[in-house]
């Protein structure tokens, strides 16, 4: 169960604000690093582009979300305090103050980026800076490729308002009718198909923005008016819903509560810097938007949108390519991942080793006549999922397929769907777990009739059934058949098809109901440690700290004399180096050409780390209320001593060592980027260049870790 964070009545909001970092401001923050990427003059600067959309994207769905529920919380009059002490509405103030400042430093980031290209002999033009023989060839382009899609509206009594989906950008214009000066209201909807960059032919990698293509042919379209005065918009909408938990069908209800979902609240209105106010009073007015969810850009609206600058055929201005290796163990014996797993346990660190071993596991599993039972969770896969793929082959070979598909896995609610449906035509069992919580777990176990016995094979992930995400996200892949583990799975399993509660667990921690008292419980034998004159180590890496008793729990481990080292590449509502309360812990944030997202625990156990004798564990966890108290996720840990070895001397040891990508958060919840030398050492690069785990990479010395200020 939860452990409340119980405070005296003596202690104001002062003391929590001392205590906890706002979660919302700290995503702010982590995206404030994200876009200092996109600044960062040592990439290449498609690369730098990339973060750039990345950094837009992310702030996309912070609105959708984040702001969103503070909103939704205003309008129901919750006076519930953050854990940092604010109500509602003074979160959403600082939040707006953050954000607007974020979202100006984007701009002025795509004026400079789109400036530098230029150095490149790459160019996205200004309608002003379009000659008068390429306006001629964009008329024609306009006229074949656009023309036909385009749908102006009128607005009149006749002609209401259309809706605008979530993300649409669209013009308002005020016109004059040439015949009879007649003013009148129009909207032209930007199509949501077509690319946002028109190349422009004849030019090579020379670009126009459709919406600036579309601002130059406006006569083609409304060939008897004059433009008076326009406009461009945008719009970000509520995207979270509600299901009925009692409902007999929770696809059906997924159906339903996603066509609601396209239909939320408007939560951001973006608009040109320079809008005039009649116009803006019509769009406001259409919308029903104030001027408080209204901002200001002078630059492009929707840069999440300039990625796809980012698949031009420069490999010059990207990062070179390395080369990405299979996992030694399995290539040695023939592909077989089965006789590799018998052998001894072993781990894969993606991106740095293929994700193709994890789908090799499945597909192996379904051309193999011994292997009887798949049992897999799906919780994110790409739209040509060879996870998927294999399952079907499996069902369809008649082994028995059960696939756990979380229905809920937020913007991937109808891909997973579409997989259900294909799954189930093959005969696949397919069950969606729960109403009223997510299944985050990443589990695979494969059951194998091996003489008179069976046998079972298990792997668990950090990150998801995705292979394009393992191509970017730093995760872990643990392959084993310990006979604990793989009965813990089965029993796991069976948790999420059948709500049998999971008892009896010999070595897996589950959410909601083990995994946070088996964290606070090794917290507690390391403050045990330090009570009693022995060493105490506590190594940490996750993508966000958030849920408060867990950071209770830190502060009094560090006032015990616990060292503490946590990296946490996102949100961290956890202050470091307050005297008396969290002196003794130290947080560090990695962020660089891959997305760190393993989670990976270390206790030291009463030993100085790195230690044979510390407890090492993986996660689909991170730490926050969500993951250890509303859904099912699964805490394995790491026994076999080669797979110890590895996590803790290599993985581990290169992230504490990193310097090239590293960023200190302060007790004020401010980051400061660690001073790097051109030879300061990468974790990124240190994997890229050396063995894989799974063969005989290099151990790294574990340094000690810095004393808070």
């Amino acid at each position: 169960m939860r452990q409340k964070v119980i405070l005296k009545p003596s202690e104001t909001n002062l003391t929590l604000r001392r205590s906890f970092f706002n979660r919302e401001v700290s995503w702010l923050k982590f995206n404030e690093r994200v876009l200092e990427e996109a600044e960062n003059k040592k990439h290449p600067i498609l690369e730098r582009l990339k973060f750039l959309s990345i950094s837009a994207s992310n702030l996309d769905e912070f609105y959708m979300v984040r702001v969103a529920g503070l909103k939704s919380q205003i309008a129901a009059k919750v006076d519930e305090l953050s854990d940092d002490g604010l109500t509602p509405s003074q979160q959403l103030q600082l939040v707006k103050d953050v954000a607007s400042k974020l979202m100006a430093r984007q701009q002025r980031c795509w004026e400079k980026i789109k400036s530098e290209l230029k150095k490149d002999d790459v160019f996205v033009l200004d309608p002003k800076d379009v000659d008068s023989s390429q306006k001629i060839i964009l008329a024609d382009y306009f006229r074949s490729n656009v023309f036909p899609v385009l749908t102006p509206v009128a607005i009149d009594p006749v002609h209401p308002f259309p809706f605008i989906p979530n993300l649409g950008i669209s013009l308002v214009l005020l016109l004059r009718r040439e015949t009879d000066g007649e003013e009148l209201r129009a909207l032209l909807p930007l199509p949501n198909l077509m690319d946002r960059f028109v190349p422009i032919t004849g030019a090579e990698d020379t670009f126009i923005a459709l919406e600036d293509l579309i601002s130059l042919n406006l006569d083609l379209v409304f060939p008897d008016f004059s433009v008076l005065k326009s406009a461009w918009f945008r719009v970000i909408r509520d995207t979270e819903f509600e299901i009925d938990e009692e409902g007999e069908d929770l696809r059906r209800a997924m159906g339903s509560a996603l066509r609601q979902r396209k239909h939320g609240s408007i939560i951001k209105l973006s608009v040109n810097s320079d809008i005039n106010k009649e116009i803006f009073e019509i769009i406001a007015s259409e919308l029903d938007v104030s001027l408080d969810d209204m901002v200001r850009h002078r630059s492009m609206i929707g840069l999440s949108d300039t990625s796809e600058l980012y698949n031009l055929d420069r490999p010059d201005m990207k990062f070179k390519s390395f080369r990405i290796r299979f996992p030694e163990r399995v290539r040695e014996l023939d592909g077989d991942c089965f006789a590799a797993i018998r052998a001894k346990d072993f781990i894969v660190h993606h991106p740095y080793e293929s994700f193709d071993v994890v789908v090799q596991f499945i597909r192996q599993a379904a051309i193999d006549p011994n292997v009887i039972a798949v049992k897999q969770t799906l919780y994110r896969t790409s739209n040509d999922s060879p996870t998927v793929a294999a399952l079907i082959e499996a069902a369809e070979a008649g082994k028995s397929v059960t696939a756990m598909v979380e229905l809920k896995a937020r913007f991937d609610e109808e891909a997973n769907i579409k997989w259900a449906r294909d799954l189930e035509r093959a005969g696949a069992n397919v069950v969606f777990g729960f109403s009223d919580k997510k299944t985050h777990a990443k589990i695979s176990l494969v059951v194998r009739k091996e003489g008179s016995r069976l046998r079972s094979y298990a792997h668990f992930g950090t990150g998801n059934y995705h292979p394009d995400t393992a191509k970017v996200y730093t995760d872990l892949s643990f392959f084993t058949c310990d006979s604990d583990i793989c009965e813990d799975a089965s029993i796991i399993f069976n948790f999420m098809t059948g709500y049998s509660k999971p008892t009896n667990l010999k070595k897996i921690s589950v959410s909601p109901d083990g995994l946070y008292s088996q964290i606070k419980s090794l917290i507690d034998a390391e403050i045990e440690h330090a009570q009693n004159g022995r060493p105490a180590n506590i190594i940490v890496k996750v993508n966000s700290l958030v849920d408060p008793s867990v950071i209770s729990d830190f502060y009094r481990a560090s006032n015990a004399g616990v060292v503490i080292q946590l990296i946490v590449r996102g949100v961290c509502c956890l202050r470091p180096g307050i005297k008396g309360l969290s002196e003794n812990i130290y947080v560090k944030s990695i962020v660089g050409r891959f997305l760190e997202h393993s989670r990976i625990l270390i206790f030291g156990n009463g030993e100085e780390i790195p230690s044979d004798k510390a407890k090492i564990f993986i996660t689909s966890a991170d730490l926050m209320p969500r993951n250890l108290y509303w859904r099912v996720e699964v805490m394995v840990p790491l026994e076999n001593m080669t797979v110890h070895r590895q996590v803790m001397e290599q993985v581990m040891a290169a992230n504490l060592n990193d310097e090239a990508q590293t960023w200190e958060m302060k007790s004020n919840g401010n980051y400061e980027r660690v001073k790097s030398t051109p030879r300061a050492f990468s974790a990124h690069e240190y994997f890229m260049t050396n063995p894989s785990l799974s063969g005989r990479g290099k151990s790294l010395e574990h340094n000690p870790p810095r004393k808070p200020e």
